[in-house]
């Protein structure tokens, strides 16, 4: 069973066919989607989807949403997270974070909505979801800044001292599609090598295709329709990662479930996840210091 920890099932390009992704992702074996919001506008779509379909959700402004946001979007996020602290689906404050690859943004107000998010969480007592392009020294400056209760840095695409850093602040790394990319060497090279307790998976569906639905702009061009990402493409990303480390799947899913587990304790007591098979049964998995600690059942 796999956990996608990064999925906008809310996008638009789900609007024909939503339940039926859901569907073929659970057939895959994809037991549970995180659904991160990336503007205030969608708060209760994400929330409604994640109870409609059994899932959890998270709540948070993007860094390419801000420049249109509204400062009271953020008073509307804390009134949202006092209102959801007892909804058990609500895991994280995100996608929140820095972007610093598209041009003509306002950097300065993406800090300032960076910096009152990650203070939001802290006060909520909830982990992050970090959108991290080019940005990952200016976002670890903020979380020295602001302590927060772990979380994830999504499609993260940094160095190997920056990756150190997010993990040394309690915060696992988001492998997905671009991991398939045999010239995606860096990312690669990290997947392969991190310590174990570091990675999770994620697909950013619609986005960030893999390899094998990746169309390039002159198959475009030709006419052949953009590939749309899906959850129900984490088992073979999946893949992707034990072949870099020399895992089974079975190894795979232990590892990556359990680290999902660590960056979003909530998730661990979903009904759809409770059940999930105690890590004792996975002695060197459990021995594994920073999972050792989970303890063999998960938290309630």
């Amino acid at each position: 069973m796999w956990i996608d920890t990064h999925c906008h099932l809310d996008a638009a390009e789900f609007d024909a066919d939503r339940d039926a992704v859901v569907e073929r992702a659970r057939a895959a074996g994809v037991a549970m989607q995180v659904i991160p919001a990336v503007q205030a506008a969608h708060f209760d779509a994400v929330r409604e989807l994640a109870q409609r379909h059994g899932l959890a959700y998270a709540l948070g402004i993007h860094p390419l949403y801000v420049g249109h946001a509204a400062d009271e979007d953020l008073e509307r996020l804390a009134d949202e997270l006092r209102r959801r602290r007892d909804d058990p689906r609500l895991v994280a404050v995100g996608e929140i974070g820095l972007d610093l690859f598209v041009p003509g943004l306002d950097l300065e107000r993406q800090r300032r909505f960076y910096l009152a998010q990650l203070a939001l969480a802290r006060d909520a007592g909830l982990p992050v979801i970090l959108h991290v392009r080019r940005s990952a020294d200016l976002l670890l400056h903020g979380l020295r800044r602001v302590e927060v209760a772990g979380g994830i840095a999504h499609a993260f695409n940094g160095s190997e001292a920056q990756a150190a850093q997010f993990a040394a602040l309690g915060l696992r790394l988001g492998f997905g599609g671009a991991m398939s990319f045999e010239r995606a060497l860096q990312i690669r090279r990290l997947a392969a090598t991190l310590p174990d307790t570091v990675p999770v998976l994620e697909t950013d569906a619609p986005d960030i295709p893999p390899q094998w639905l990746y169309r390039s702009a002159a198959e475009r061009a030709a006419g052949a329709a953009p590939g749309r990402n899906e959850p129900c493409e984490l088992p073979r990303i999946a893949g992707t990662l034990g072949a870099l480390r020399g895992w089974t799947p079975e190894h795979t899913a232990a590892v990556t479930t359990a680290n999902a587990f660590a960056a979003l304790p909530r998730l661990a007591a979903l009904p759809r996840l409770a059940a999930l098979p105690r890590l004792a049964a996975l002695p060197r998995l459990a021995a594994l210091p920073r999972l050792a600690a989970l303890g063999t059942e998960p938290s309630p």
